[in-house]
C-alpha cells in the first residue's frame, strides 16, 4: 500500500479517491493469498497497511506533528475505504475459514467412521495440495 501511495502522489497528485480504489482490491488479495494459519490476521493487517500508505498522500506541515495532522485528517476523511476494505477482507478471511473447518470436520467424520470399521483413512488434511484455497 505504502508503494500505490508513493505512485497515487507521483502520477495523480495524491487523490485518496484513486487510493482508496485500490485499496479494496488489495484488501481481497490479502485474504486470499494469506495462509490458512493466519487467516484471523487478514483483517487485522489490511487497516495497518492503509494507514501506512496513507503517509505519502497525507499532507500537513513541516515537522513531524504536522506530518502526523495530516495522516489523521487523511484516516478520518477516508474512514470509508478504510472500513470497506477491512469488510471485504473480514467477509473472504471468514468465509475461507469456515469452508476449513467445514472440511475438518467431514474429515474427522470419516476418520472416526473407518476406525470404527477397523481401517484407517489414507489421507489427512495436511495431505491436500498446497495451491487449494479454504
Amino acid at each position: 500500500m505504502f508503494v500505490l501511495g508513493c505512485l497515487d502522489e507521483l502520477l495523480f497528485g495524491a487523490s485518496p479517491v484513486l487510493y482508496g480504489v485500490l485499496f479494496l482490491p488489495v484488501c481481497a488479495l490479502t485474504a486470499l493469498w494469506v495462509r490458512r494459519g493466519d487467516l484471523v490476521s487478514a483483517p487485522v493487517v489490511v487497516p495497518i497497511a492503509f494507514a501506512f500508505g496513507l503517509l505519502p498522500l497525507a499532507g500537513g506541515g513541516g515537522g513531524l506533528s504536522g506530518r502526523l495532522m495530516g495522516l489523521v485528517t487523511a484516516l478520518a476523511t477516508q474512514a470509508g475505504w478504510l472500513y470497506g476494505g477491512t469488510l471485504v477482507a473480514g467477509v473472504i478471511s471468514t468465509v475461507r475459514k469456515a469452508r476449513q473447518m467445514t472440511r475438518r470436520a467431514a474429515w474427522r467424520r470419516g476418520r472416526a467412521a473407518a476406525s470404527r470399521r477397523g481401517a484407517a483413512p489414507a489421507t489427512t488434511p495436511a495431505s491436500r495440495s498446497a495451491g487449494q484455497l479454504g
